[in-house]
């Protein structure tokens, strides 16, 4: 029933995790793909050859989008190599520890960086363009932390409060563009992201417990709600936060 045919999508961090599912994902709603990766390369170039098994076309650039100028690449490479960007999904996001009263600066700084001024860079290249087209559809993965807070973990949580917010404003201020801007926020997810933490098995399923659906989401479990919102389907849907935790945080 969902069909993004011939669109044309960006997803930043989209080298493992809720990412590269969501990057399977589109391809398989027939979505050409661009992802962004900072690191890993064979990951990166792996989940484009996904894409391309889905018989679509598939990018992945280098880029640290939390840079202004990686994130101006990012939207041209794509604009010269597809002509339009039609669904940007900022997905890139680092989670540490971060204890108040003895975190540095440097840990507070970096995840700012990352998770907040990542995805503003990424909108400001990007809506330009989506505004030319008079249509789009805007992404933001947050996460229940940015709306109840997570102890030792406030920096975190502050980027992600701000995503919300941000998420917000610019839908009231495109929706007359006709660009959908809407958050997908998880709670925990079986990713890598969550490796150290998951390595206590005990800790998994006492969290696992506290989840009504009783369940730890996959990251798959995350990137069919952002397919969702990327569609038609949702046309009528803008400055929403999705709740994509089980139940387990009941806020919208």
């Amino acid at each position: 029933m969902i069909s993004l045919w011939n669109q044309v999508v960006v997803i930043t961090g989209g080298s493992r995790g809720i990412g590269a599912a969501a990057a399977i994902q589109f391809a398989k709603a027939g979505a050409d793909v661009v992802i962004t990766y900072t690191k890993n390369a064979k990951a990166a170039n792996a989940v484009i050859e996904s894409v391309k098994n889905e018989w679509r076309d598939g990018l992945a650039i280098k880029a640290d989008v939390s840079k202004p100028e990686n994130a101006k690449k990012v939207v041209q490479q794509t604009i010269k190599k597809f002509g339009k960007i039609d669904i940007l999904v900022n997905n890139a996001g680092i989670w540490t520890y971060g204890k108040i009263g003895s975190m540095s600066e440097k840990v507070w700084k970096q995840t700012m960086q990352v998770n907040l001024d990542g995805m503003f860079y990424m909108c400001n290249a990007v809506v330009p363009f989506m505004k030319e087209q008079h249509s789009g559809k805007i992404i933001n993965i947050s996460s229940t932390a940015g709306q109840r807070g997570e102890a030792e973990h406030s920096h975190y949580a502050a980027s992600k409060g701000g995503m919300i917010s941000f998420t917000k404003a610019i839908a009231t201020e495109l929706g007359p563009f006709n660009i959908n801007v809407n958050s997908v926020a998880p709670g925990w997810v079986d990713t890598d992201l969550n490796d150290s933490v998951f390595s206590d098995k005990k800790y998994k399923e006492l969290e696992r417990k506290k989840i009504p659906i009783q369940r730890i989401p996959t990251a798959d479990d995350i990137a069919g709600p952002i397919i969702f919102l990327a569609s038609e389907l949702s046309r009528h849907i803008t400055g929403e936060i999705m709740n994509v935790n089980g139940g387990s945080v009941l806020v919208g």
